[in-house]
């Protein structure tokens, strides 16, 4: 038995909009002994993704919801403590669906691949490197199909995944048009993620601003919010446009669903097509399996592609105290590797 106590972050009870403290609550839980085949990973980075109010809701999703009283499903990032299965030994670093926690005993085909080596904070393998960059990969590439010269909007454009859909498009030869809140966010769309236009939607100029920015219309939207920015995104798509739905961010319940302006008039005259995108019906190409984001790690280690994260750390030995806890407990602060601004 691992003497050190484990540190949960469960689900107390079931938000019917944005996700608050009171709907958690910090347990301590004994590690389980290891059984042949499993790992005992100690967390050292946990993510923090907007997909998680959708995982804790009720309403139905893509994923089953979480179980009341069940750690909090997240992806995260640990070292190796303990192992059972001859391809893992301890001081490795892995990533996977470990959850909020201090520490995670999985069986070996729950961990996704071993991460370190590349020069970059392990971090990265939460983010860039991670579903985060591997989502703005796939989808703008196989659903939008970015081509040089056309016009690219992207919603939620200094997150996790906007900022990096706004620099694989720039590689490929267009014109980006990033929308964020506020402006700082602005300023880092312009200034490090280097898109053409960047545009503050709270700023309620949106609609000049787009036209001013879109003059020739929107060939490729990559819609992180839903809502009223994408309405106004939609009355510019130009004829065969192309429509990636990430997310809706901007909608905080959807029991009931919210009303709005209707889309289909505009795919049908601009013979347009939108699509969703789900990383998780992806898994064959998961880092490690998929030679042109490998390829990516280069930029990002380089210089050449912009990333940014909150206390970023270097890609060694974090050791020290576990790093669950929250201040109430007493314990060290909760480290995270957020996943969008």
């Amino acid at each position: 038995m691992h003497r050190s106590p484990n540190r949960q972050v469960r689900l107390k009870s079931r938000p019917s909009g944005i996700p608050q403290a009171e709907h958690f609550e910090i347990v301590e839980a004994p590690v389980p002994v290891l059984s042949d085949g499993q790992v005992l990973v100690r967390n050292i980075y946990l993510s923090v993704d907007p997909a998680m109010r959708g995982w804790v809701s009720a309403v139905a999703n893509y994923s089953e919801p979480v179980a009341l009283g069940a750690v909090m499903r997240s992806l995260a990032v640990g070292r190796v403590e303990q192992s059972r299965d001859s391809g893992f030994h301890p001081g490795e670093y892995v990533t996977g669906m470990f959850g909020w926690q201090d520490y995670a005993v999985v069986d070996a085909k729950a961990i996704e691949r071993k991460v370190g080596g590349s020069g970059l904070p392990i971090s990265t393998s939460l983010g860039v490197l991670g579903l985060n960059g591997l989502t703005a990969y796939i989808a703008l590439l196989d659903i939008g199909q970015p081509e040089a010269g056309e016009t690219v909007v992207v919603s939620t454009a200094a997150g996790a995944v906007g900022s990096c859909v706004g620099q694989i498009a720039k590689i490929r030869g267009c014109r980006t048009v990033g929308i964020a809140g506020g402006p700082d966010k602005v300023r880092i769309c312009r200034e490090e993620f280097r898109y053409d236009f960047a545009l503050d939607y709270k700023a309620g100029d949106l609609e000049p601003a787009l036209e001013a920015a879109c003059p020739e219309g929107v060939d490729v939207y990559f819609d992180n919010t839903a809502g009223p920015i994408s309405d106004s995104v939609m009355r510019r798509l130009t004829i065969g446009a192309r429509v990636v739905i990430c997310g809706t961010a901007s909608i905080a319940s959807w029991d009931p669903p919210p009303e709005g302006p209707r889309v289909e008039r505009h795919l049908l005259v601009k013979r347009a097509r939108m699509q969703g995108f789900v990383i998780f019906d992806h898994v064959q190409r998961y880092p490690g399996g998929h030679p042109g984001w490998n390829r990516a790690g280069t930029g990002f280690n380089s210089g050449a592609v912009p990333w940014q994260e909150p206390g970023q750390a270097p890609d060694t030995d974090c050791s020290g105290a576990p790093c669950l806890g929250a201040r109430e407990a007493g314990g060290p602060q909760l480290s995270l590797a957020r996943a969008g601004r």
